[in-house]
């Protein structure tokens, strides 16, 4: 048991930290997205104001010598060219004052700094306005770093606080698994005595018996099914614990549906039932004998259940292994086939009355099933009845 609440402790671990990683990659995402978006609002906001700065600078430039902080004036006419003083080398941009009547901006990189240079004819001068980019390259930097440490915070607050809520959202369900697996071990185990004990007796039965052949019969039957109910037990116990591997050999399905058919011929005929069972020859599968009988019994006794007069178990073998169960019974509610191998499903008839009930049988079923790598199904037969069929791998 402390192992396996080891092992539920280690579940809790790795779904909160599956729950803190998938928090911190939500916020990643969103970060990065809203960093995205907020680079291009502050980008589309520094070029604008950029161009506004430098044809207002062009607008009121009588001369040269006293351009807005941070640019530089060039005025052309004539063949004279003036600059205002400090202007940087490799400027003014020779081409675009040589066009003449050519309007327009382009950014000039030279060195490692960056400027925008816009050139306008005005009447007959052009007039070429420079701005130094330096100080917006250093505001998108301060903005790019400080949503870089503010993403980095945000993730990892996200994680921690991710793993942290998953912690708390798991422990309940992990809670809830130790409990169920508390209470099949328990019931197994107190089972497998009483169990022991009614396999014994029924053994000392036969022996004591001698020759009366109908007791002795009845004695084989019961020693049959004790051994059936300590199987299906051991079979409980290993799909409530994870750990163990579930025991694999060759099953004869025809074989075990004539032997589930035989086992459930007294409650048939109880209920006015007729057995019928068609299977030739052998349809062997790998898988648990146990479980399997578990499984074709269920779909048997819900059969008898809601049978009027008749049930017909049948397999065949093909590409895969096809079981079926069919009884002449009231049919399935339409409406409830989708949820059928879901526990306690319930169907009603058009007056509201409850017409076929289904507790845990049916989804053990399903489960059953799925371990084998197969499905369960059910459909109505014509013109009465129900068909359930259980499909298997080879």
């Amino acid at each position: 048991m402390t192992r396996r609440l080891s092992d539920d402790a280690r579940l809790l671990r790795r779904t909160a930290l599956r729950a803190g990683f998938q928090s911190a990659l939500a916020v990643a995402v969103t970060v990065a997205v809203l960093c995205g978006v907020s680079v291009l609002v502050v980008l589309r906001s520094q070029h604008a104001d950029e161009n506004t700065l430098l044809e207002s600078a062009i607008a009121r430039a009588d001369d040269v010598s006293d351009p807005p902080s941070g640019t530089w004036l060039v005025i052309a006419r004539g063949g004279n060219v003036a600059a205002t003083p400090g202007l940087p080398p490799g400027l003014p941009d020779e081409q675009a004052l040589a066009a003449g009547d050519a309007t327009g901006t382009d950014d000039v990189h030279i060195g490692d700094r960056e400027y925008r240079v816009l050139t306008e004819r005005r009447g007959d001068e052009v007039v070429q306005a420079i701005l130094d980019l330096r100080s917006a390259h250093q505001e998108r930097e301060r903005l790019l770093r400080a949503l870089l440490i503010t993403g980095l915070l945000g993730l990892l607050l996200a994680g921690v606080t991710g793993a942290w809520l998953g912690r708390r959202a798991a422990q309940p369900l992990t809670q809830a698994l130790a409990l169920q697996r508390r209470f099949v071990a328990d019931a197994g185990h107190e089972l497998r005595t009483p169990l022991t004990l009614l396999s014994t007796r029924a053994q000392l039965l036969r022996r004591h018996l001698g020759d009366a052949r109908v007791a002795k019969a009845e004695a084989d039957e019961l020693v049959a099914d004790a051994r059936q109910l300590t199987e299906i037990l051991e079979d409980l116990l290993l799909a409530a614990d994870p750990r163990e591997a579930e025991p694999v050999r060759l099953v004869d399905l025809a074989d075990l549906a004539r032997a589930v058919v035989s086992a459930a011929q007294p409650e048939a005929t109880a209920q006015g039932v007729r057995l019928t069972v068609s299977a030739e020859g052998e349809v062997t599968i790998h898988g648990s004998a146990a479980a399997l009988r578990r499984a074709l019994n269920a779909l048997l006794d819900n059969a008898i259940r809601h049978a009027r007069g008749a049930v017909t178990v049948s397999v065949r073998a093909g590409r895969e292994v096809i079981a079926e169960v069919a009884d002449d019974g009231p049919g399935i509610d339409p409406a409830l086939i989708p949820s059928l191998f879901t526990r306690f499903a319930t169907g009603t008839t058009e007056d509201d009355r409850p017409r076929r009930r289904y507790g845990l049988g049916l989804a053990l079923v399903s489960e059953i099933a799925a371990r084998h790598g197969g499905s369960v199904s059910a459909r109505n037969a014509e013109p009465a009845g129900a068909v359930f069929r259980l499909t298997l791998p080879h």
